[in-house]
């Protein structure tokens, strides 16, 4: 989209804040933008940038300032090019990071970099252009929770950036399971925002992760007919229920605003007390 078009449509609701949502145009991500919506200009990014454009067309023809934007976010020339094009509406005061990929959407090495390297790119990309007082929240899952990375595999998934990141994992975990990969991606995730809180915090800046269970989504779906294990986990939630997108962009919300102005470097989980029944004790 063109930066014309962008400040058009930021026009059409001056002096708010700018969000970013990257992944806005799937379930959750959608989800995360109407919330996201009420109070800010978003940007939605995604790999299908004419799709993002429609989304963002539909949002707009509801009164709401939304611009789409085409970006890989795996590439770091994309990524700094979508936060240049989105402060052109304002200062940017929020990301939310929903992009991600579960493990029957593609191999093991796809997996971690999609999962991993565009993270890192998004965090390094919002530290270069948010102002003090904003704040990011990375999607992770409870897939990441009890899960152990083993010791020689995890400094290589602690450096997502580094030029041999994926050739580095293939060698050392020649077999490893697109499963396995997605665990070992979303584990990372969660110590990643953990071990950035203290450079953001130097900048007067936020970031955390947050952890869906099991949530009603199309991709969601279908991962009961490619994993019966699934259906297992659905039937140990204590509150026995899935979870709603609804849910996931009001904890998403809280960590992006004010009311979580002392939270930082850690992981909110929203899994209907599921984690908790592998709990010892």
């Amino acid at each position: 989209m063109s930066d014309d078009i962008l400040a058009a449509r930021a026009r059409s609701r001056p002096g708010l804040p700018v969000a970013i949502v990257i992944g806005g145009c799937g379930g959750m991500g959608m989800a995360c933008v109407r919330r996201l919506a009420q109070h800010h200009a978003v940007v939605i990014a995604d790999l299908d940038g004419a799709r993002a454009e429609q989304a963002a067309a539909a949002l707009a023809a509801e009164g709401y300032s939304v611009a789409g934007a085409g970006c890989d976010a795996t590439d770091a020339a994309a990524v700094a090019a979508l936060f240049a094009h989105a402060a052109r509406l304002g200062p940017v005061t929020a990301i939310a990071h929903v992009l991600g990929l579960s493990p029957s959407m593609a191999d093991a090495p796809t997996i971690l970099t999609v999962n991993l390297v565009a993270p890192a790119l998004v965090a390094e990309a919002a530290l270069a252009h948010m102002p003090p007082g904003g704040a990011a929240v990375f999607v992770s899952s409870i897939a990441g929770h009890g899960t152990r990375v083993p010791d020689a595999v995890q400094p290589i998934l602690d450096a997502p950036l580094d030029p041999d990141f994926r050739a580095s994992i293939t060698a050392a975990l020649p077999d490893l399971t697109s499963s396995d990969a997605y665990r070992f991606s979303k584990a990372t995730l969660l110590r990643f925002c953990r071990r950035n809180a203290a450079a953001w915090g130097a900048r007067g800046l936020r970031i955390n992760s947050l952890s869906p269970g099991l949530i009603r989504t199309p991709m969601g779906d279908r991962e009961f007919d490619r994993s019966p294990a699934k259906g297992a986990l659905l039937q140990r939630i204590p509150l026995e229920r899935q979870g709603e997108l609804t849910e996931i962009a009001d904890g998403l919300e809280f960590l992006l605003s004010n009311k979580a102005s002392f939270i930082t470097g850690t992981d909110l989980l929203i899994d209907g007390g599921l984690v908790a029944t592998n709990e010892p004790g």
